[in-house]
């Protein structure tokens, strides 16, 4: 039985691009799923066979050999080898699926959602702030400092030296993670040669030593809001340390504590003062 053109399978004309290739097969699957399609006994198998084109039509070599040979490109004794083509045409399901979903959704958990291959979002601060139990009832605006780190001026948070980029990882391709099969499954780790990150910094910048961030002491004004309580935790976003490769900043928390007073005793939203008096003789 012949089988079906790749092109085809996946809804394309001969010649699509990579970008169309992968939409095309992420329309695909999401169409011929067979969680989405319990009535239908044949989802399943245009599924694989979908799978298997995508396989084969994003790998450059693979869609090259695919373009001048055919399937006979990945049947086995061409070349007389008598076994499975060295283009693979098995179909890796994980890597496959996983591009789309890569695309669609981010590497959950990599840290990679919100900025470039490699990027992480900076720590939150946390600043006790006691304040009087005068400012408490009226309010205040109270003025802080922060020593944090901040975006590398002289990179502008890159790593990379003035006049020069960081570079694509070669080992991850950019991606900060590497695959490796084990049995059937596919093993996805961080990338040795980047620890992550997506690339490599040749030369670094000499402010931050390749970092992208420095540290530095500001000076930031918090509102007291008037009647805030003890333990209140006031949020200034985007004030915390600087993150990581283009990541998103943290965020900076105030947690209020409160003086006690000489006279007055608080007790929710009312005060009480505890005069002692004699008794009359």
């Amino acid at each position: 039985m012949s089988k079906r053109d790749y092109y085809e399978t996946l809804g394309l004309s001969k010649g699509a691009s990579e970008s169309e290739i992968k939409k095309g097969f992420r329309k695909k699957a999401m169409e011929l799923h067979p969680d989405r399609n319990q009535d239908d006994p044949s989802a399943e198998s245009k599924f694989k066979e979908a799978n298997e084109a995508y396989d084969v039509l994003k790998d450059a070599d693979k869609k090259a050999a695919y373009d001048q040979y055919g399937h006979a490109a990945f049947e086995g004794g061409m070349g007389g080898g008598g076994g499975r083509s060295p283009f693979g045409g098995g179909g890796d399901f994980n890597s496959a699926f996983s591009d789309v979903f890569d695309d669609l959704f981010g590497n959950f958990g990599g840290g990679q959602r919100g900025g470039p291959p490699g990027a992480s979002r900076g720590s939150d601060l946390r600043y006790n702030l006691k304040v009087s139990l005068s400012d408490a009832y009226n309010g205040k605006q109270e003025t802080v400092s922060v020593n944090s780190s901040v975006s590398c001026d002289g990179c502008s948070g890159s790593g990379a030296a003035a006049g020069s980029e960081p570079a694509r990882c070669p080992t991850c391709s950019g991606m900060g993670k590497v695959r490796a099969q084990q049995g059937f499954f596919t093993v996805e780790r961080t990338c040795p040669t980047c620890s992550g990150r997506g690339e490599t910094i040749t030369n670094p910048c000499k402010v931050c030593s390749g970092t992208g961030a420095t540290q530095r002491e500001r000076s930031l004004s918090v509102n007291i809001p008037a009647g805030v309580e003890r333990g209140t935790r006031i949020r200034l976003s985007g004030e915390g340390e600087a993150g990581q490769r283009g990541g998103p900043t943290g965020d900076l928390y105030i947690f209020i504590d409160i003086d006690d007073h000489e006279l007055f005793e608080r007790e929710g939203n009312n005060l009480f003062l505890r005069v002692p008096v004699s008794m009359a003789t």
